[in-house]
């Protein structure tokens, strides 16, 4: 008779991206997967490969609820830009781990759809590519610098974020 699974993938995630989030990379180990969900460190070659086959793992969840937030959102720049700052918020570590991690490019596109959808409604499909890289790196980078605590000058980081917001909206308004 088989024995009974112990742990399940989406256990394993779970335990990963609290991990992750606990203590950055570093505390992202195989064996501190396998603690968190009751299990030996092998037992975990079931479900994952390797350690890469984990970070992926984690990033592509990650990326899910990423995009199940901005499926949430009315669509508008406003509300993708405003939900993916609020998700890199509530998940930074996750948020730099989607960033560089090697996960499907199914998976990327579907986070990158609604920036491309958004940017071409409002340049049209001829920039649509180059507006959604602008707006990418310009809120990404913002956001790197918030979780750094970068933004040391004083004033209201907040109100900054909305005033770059209104630029991006007016950078990209149409004049096709």
């Amino acid at each position: 008779m088989p024995t009974p699974v112990k742990t399940s993938l989406d256990r394993i995630v779970a335990a990963g991206r609290d991990l992750l989030e606990e203590g950055g990379g570093q505390r992202l180990t195989m064996q501190n997967v396998a603690a968190k969900v009751g299990v030996r460190a092998p037992s975990l070659y079931k479900h994952v490969a390797n350690h890469a086959a984990l970070l992926t793992a984690v990033a592509e969840a990650t990326i899910d609820d990423l995009v199940a937030r901005m499926e949430a959102t009315d669509g508008s720049l406003e509300g993708l830009t405003r939900s993916y700052r609020a998700f890199a918020q509530d998940w930074p570590a996750g948020f730099r781990l989607m960033l560089t991690a090697d996960v499907a490019p199914e998976t990327r596109d579907r986070v990158s759809d609604p920036v491309l959808r958004v940017s071409r409604e409002m340049v049209g499909e001829r920039h649509a590519l180059e507006a959604a890289r602008l707006l990418t790196a310009w809120i990404t980078g913002f956001i790197e610098m918030e979780l750094l605590g970068a933004f040391k000058l004083g004033g209201d980081v907040d109100q900054a974020f909305e005033y770059g917001l209104a630029g991006m909206r007016r950078a990209l308004a149409p004049d096709r």
